[in-house]
């Protein structure tokens, strides 16, 4: 399974925190489980087992019962699975881990997504215009004008006022494509939940900080379709091909419909395009290189996209020669974004990326 876990440290002196870890714990183990309560709960005793996290004070029963208690999980035929509560709980912890890891700067000078929404004010600054906010006047800048015009008498000039440079965020409308093909657990390698993982803390990011933004989520394999982010703890990888326009025409789609002027693609995958329908609806598969047959439709796609204002951001989680070819192409005709990014970092990446992108400079 590859879960990876630090040294528990199992003296905390208040409780509440004390369960707060082992909640924080599940959540991320659930994401491995794809939303499995009670493989999850397994996971739980064997890590007891190897780094004691459960004590006299708060044994493993405890714990279960206040799952219950808390609403998180229910009990359905002697079995536990997951509330929709649960499934929140787990976005809430998500967005929280991807957050920690932005606060250590790993790329550094990025605004963290708990920053107040509205006008952010700028560093550089221009001549005032008629309908500026008195607000946002520069008063150092106009007044040293004033002086090196008219000494230090102090006549202040409109010509003299110079304000500051404004951002105004503004809303937008995302797909969230998850590949789910095969590769994506292959060689010993988890890359779903990491990917998983990241989508539920964009979406737990939007519902707080964005809640005019819209975010619907598209998974693609051999075929693409639309999930709700609430059933993002359950998605699984399945024995699929890579099907990456089917799940470019289905984004396109959804984002047709909306009002949003802003229109973007968030795609996260790790292999080139290997499948796609043809004109008679049978799937045509290829693993093997570049297929052109496969890959000029998938950037017929991207092109379309980009008629449509439509910007693809990739994030690529492995390095194979083959799909960086593909990105780099279809980022070049789609005018998009592409990000090579680890595992480790690819919240840090979609999460900066999803917040800096939705500022317009204010002239």
């Amino acid at each position: 399974m590859g879960i990876q876990y630090t040294k528990w440290i199992p003296r905390v002196d208040d409780a509440e925190d004390r369960l707060e870890q082992l909640l924080g714990l599940l959540s991320q183990i659930l994401i491995h489980t794809s939303g499995d309560v009670e493989e999850a709960l397994k996971w739980m005793r064997y890590i007891d087992q190897r780094q004691g996290i459960f004590d006299d004070e708060m044994s493993y029963e405890i714990f279960v019962k206040e799952l219950e208690k808390r609403g998180y999980v229910k009990q359905d035929d002697n079995a536990f699975s997951l509330t929709e509560k649960g499934g929140r709980r787990i976005r809430e912890d998500s967005l929280r881990f991807v957050y920690s890891n932005l606060k250590k700067g790993l790329s550094g000078g990025h605004e963290t997504p708990f920053e107040g929404e509205g006008a952010e004010r700028l560093s550089e600054t221009r001549p005032y215009r008629y309908g500026d906010q008195a607000s946002n006047v520069d008063f150092t800048s106009t007044i040293g004008n004033a002086i090196r015009r008219s000494g230090f008498d102090l006549d202040l000039h409109e010509d003299d006022f110079e304000v500051y440079e404004v951002e105004h965020t503004t809303s937008c409308a995302t797909v969230m494509l998850l590949d789910i093909s095969h590769s994506m657990i292959l060689y010993g390698e988890d890359r779903i939940s990491p990917a998983k993982r990241v989508a539920m803390a964009l979406a737990e990011l939007i519902i707080r900080k964005y809640p005019k933004d819209e975010l619907h989520l598209v998974l693609f394999g051999d075929d693409a379709k639309q999930v709700k982010i609430e059933d993002l703890p359950f998605v699984s990888v399945g024995p699929y091909h890579t099907n990456t326009k089917a799940g470019l025409l289905m984004a396109r789609n959804i984002l047709r419909r909306t009002r949003n002027v802003n229109k973007q693609i968030f795609m996260i995958t790790d292999g080139k395009p290997s499948a796609i329908y043809d004109r008679n609806g049978r799937l045509y598969l290829n693993s093997f290189g570049l297929d052109p047959r496969i890959v000029n439709r998938t950037l017929d796609e991207a092109m379309t996209c980009r008629r449509e204002k439509i910007t693809i951001s990739t994030f690529m989680v492995t390095q194979d020669p083959y799909l960086v070819g593909f990105v780099e192409k279809l980022t070049e005709m789609n005018h998009g974004r592409a990000y090579y990014s680890s595992l480790d970092s690819l919240g840090e990446y979609i999460l900066v990326d999803y917040v800096k992108n939705r500022r317009r400079r204010v002239n």
